[in-house]
Formats: C-alpha cells, structure tokens, sequence
C-alpha cells in the first residue's frame, strides 16, 4: 500500500472509532456505534500492520512508521473535545515529539549532516539507544511508548483496542531498530572519514 492510501485508511478508521466512541454515549445508537467502533479499530490494526510490514526490523521504514502514528495521533487529537486538557496535552506533546523525529530521520539519512551526532550527544547511559546516540527520534518513540503502555494498564479497555495499542507498541520498537540501523550505518561512514 502506498503512503497516501496508508494514510487514507488511517484517517478512515480514526473517523468511524470517534463516530462509534460518541455512538456509545448517545441514547438508541449504540449498536450503530458499536458497529463503527469496531470497523475503525480493524481498520486501524490492518493500517499499521501494513505500516511495519517488513520481514526484519532493520529493514522496515521508519518514515512509514511513524507517518502512520503521526496521523492517528493527528485525528485523534481533531476530534479531541475542548474540554478534555489533559489528553489534548498529551496528543499535543506526541505529534511535537514526532515533528522532531521526522527531523532527525532527514539528518540521519544525510550522512554529511549525521557526522557531528556522536560528537554532540553526552555518552551517559541515558542517553544512549543501545549504544548510539539518543536523539529526537529514540525520544519520541520512547515517549510514547510510555503513553501507549499506560493505556495499556487501564482497566476495562476493550480488548480490540488493546490490540490496536499492541500493534502500535510493536511498530514503534521496529521503527525505533530500524532508525538505529541507519544510525549504525551513518557513523560508520563517519568513522572511516579522516576529517571527522
């Protein structure tokens, strides 16, 4: 599937979870909201399948990755009531984390860009991905797999969409390997420049 018919089918199934979400809340629609409800999660769960459909996680693009999360985080924040601070302020803080990872994902992919990364990122632990440079883009999964595991521990939340959040979780994590195998490859071309 191409990018544009990815994104599509994400803004689809955004659209009929939040139809189906209101339907529950609203007297006599709640089997027709159910019924949107559940078309939208497997709409979802198919998207990012296909997203992170890579056989090995190094080769899986992290563009696509986080474009997908990108997007549903996007809709969900459009359809998001006014009222509701705290999650406006978390998908908020979210779509920024990954404004600055498609950053980082332009420099690493620029090797002449990448060469300073090691240089100017401190060698502590914390802030190191397995060894390598924990920049905007590590961050920004990282932060929201903090959120998505925190969804994951409420109590009561519906099992389908506890595999859309399982789904989403596993994308990261291969987008976050497969972004550190560009990583890999940018430093060591880096290393073997003389005037680096």
């Amino acid at each position: 599937m191409a990018k544009t018919g990815l994104i599509n089918e994400i803004y689809e199934a955004a659209a009929a979870i939040d139809f189906g979400r209101k339907g529950f809340a609203t007297k006599g629609k709640a089997e027709e909201g159910r019924t949107s409800y559940e078309a939208g999660i497997t709409q979802a769960l198919s998207a990012f399948k296909e997203a992170s459909n890579q056989r090995f996680a190094a080769t899986a693009d992290p563009h696509t990755i986080i474009l997908a999360e990108y997007t549903f985080l996007s809709q969900e924040k459009e359809f998001c009531a006014e009222i509701d601070k705290e999650a406006l302020s978390s998908l908020t803080t979210a779509i920024q984390g990954f404004d600055d990872a498609f950053l980082a994902l332009e420099v690493v992919e620029d090797k002449m860009l990448y060469q300073g990364a090691e240089k100017t990122h401190p060698h502590k632990k914390e802030n190191r991905y397995k060894g390598f440079p924990k920049d905007s883009f590590h961050i920004a999964c990282g932060s929201h797999l903090t959120r998505i595991n925190n969804a994951l521990k409420v109590q009561g939340i519906d099992p389908l969409e506890k595999e859309l959040f399982r789904q989403r979780r596993n994308n990261l994590t291969t987008a976050q390997n497969s972004y550190l195998e560009k990583q890999k490859i940018a430093m060591e071309q880096n290393n073997q420049n003389p005037h680096v």
